[in-house]
């Protein structure tokens, strides 16, 4: 390794190159310049900026370190396989004596065996196959997908599905058999009427089965109901795009306002989900809801959520026993005061009956008029102004 970077220097000379190393590294003095001209960074260990002794270099350089085989190629290309470049009408000297291709020789042919070989037959010469050599970098040599063909596997995807399509085809049959040998059973031959739209659609059988899923792609461990809104049927918030219009919730899909409150009802896809929860069955929910949260707060044993059974049953009762409480107390006020919506009209005369309030108005000159509550008020009025 005796360079001239390395060569004999005397005790002065190890002194002058110790200080100027620590003058370079202090910045008083400029950095170390290798013979292409680039500075030498000062962190680089000694060993490794001197040059070996096949180098013939007398200056510190980096070069020797550089990496001097060919740039490798990316690692999207791969061989061309099955590729062939030129195509020979006769046989040529030094090719392969059975196929009578150029790049390989008898030993390696991957033809089968002729009884007479294309050296002596001069016919039916191969062509020659595309030879590369390529150099993967890091990725490309461990990249165990690099160069595969996905088009090679529909072969396998076909015959897959076809034999799905045996398999329901026979699953098929067979329930027309059996639904043929029931009837036969019955003896309704003549009734009997297959409809192959039906069977066409039995894989809709299952279309609001709760499936339980447990790591699968789709997610999630609890069983979910599919989602069974009808197609056809425009999405809540396709209905208005404009940004101000009511705010529809993707993760509940739900949409509390009315998307076009100014259009006609009779129009209307979607009214909104406040509408629905404050109609039909809904209103009656909430009541029992409130009942058993009200009497659980008040000592009793009553749970919606976890004895909904109950709390309803309790409900219907306490419903009916209010109601007949306020029907015994309406019959109780009209059996001591009396029933005056259902007699007939009160006469003229009672309803402008002499009071007190009556005579100061007649003697003022005001005219009353058949309505009592509207009499009354304008008296009171006119005695405070």
């Amino acid at each position: 390794m005796a360079t001239a970077s390395v060569a004999f220097k005397s005790r002065k000379d190890h002194r002058k190159q110790k200080e100027l190393e620590e003058a370079r590294k202090a910045g008083l003095a400029p950095a170390e310049v290798d013979e292409g001209g680039k500075e030498i960074n000062l962190h680089i260990p000694k060993y490794l900026t001197i040059p070996p002794l096949y180098a013939k270099s007398e200056k510190p350089s980096l070069k020797h370190q550089k990496n001097w085989k060919t740039k490798p190629v990316s690692t999207t290309s791969y061989y061309d396989r099955g590729a062939k470049t030129y195509q020979a009408e006769k046989y040529r000297k030094g090719a392969c004596q059975n196929c009578g291709a150029m790049t390989h020789d008898v030993k390696t042919c991957m033809e089968r065996p002729r009884k007479v070989g294309a050296k002596y037959t001069d016919k039916n010469i191969a062509p020659d196959e595309k030879i590369e050599s390529l150099e993967f970098d890091y990725d490309g040599k461990r990249d165990r997908w690099n160069g595969y063909d996905p088009s090679s596997y529909c072969h396998v995807r076909d015959r897959h599905e076809a034999k799905e399509n045996a398999r329901e085809k026979y699953l098929k049959e067979q329930q027309l058999i059996a639904k043929l040998d029931e009837k036969n059973i019955d003896g309704e031959e003549e009734d009997l009427r297959v409809d192959e739209a039906k069977i066409d659609e039995s894989m809709q059988v299952d279309f609001a089965k709760v499936k339980k899923r447990v790591r699968t792609t789709d997610g999630g461990s609890t069983g979910t109901v599919r989602n069974l809104r009808i197609r056809e049927d425009p999405a809540k918030y396709l209905l208005n795009l404009d940004v101000n219009s009511a705010y529809y919730d993707p993760k509940s899909r739900s949409m509390r306002e009315d998307p076009l409150p100014y259009t006609d009802l009779n129009e209307k896809f979607c009214l909104g989900d406040n509408q629905y929860r404050n109609s039909g069955q809904a209103i009656e929910f909430k009541q029992q809801n409130m009942y058993s949260c009200e009497a659980f707060d008040k000592g009793q044993d009553i749970h919606m959520q976890a004895a909904p059974s109950q709390a309803e049953l309790c409900y219907k009762r306490v419903k009916i026993a209010k109601e007949k409480l306020n029907s015994q107390r309406k019959d109780a006020i009209i059996a001591k005061y009396g029933d005056a919506a259902a007699k007939d009209d009160i006469p003229m005369e009672l309803l402008l009956g002499q009071s007190k309030l009556i005579k100061t108005s007649q003697a003022n000159g005001i005219k009353l008029v058949p309505n009592v509550f509207v009499n009354l008020c304008f008296l009171v009025f006119v005695f405070i102004s």
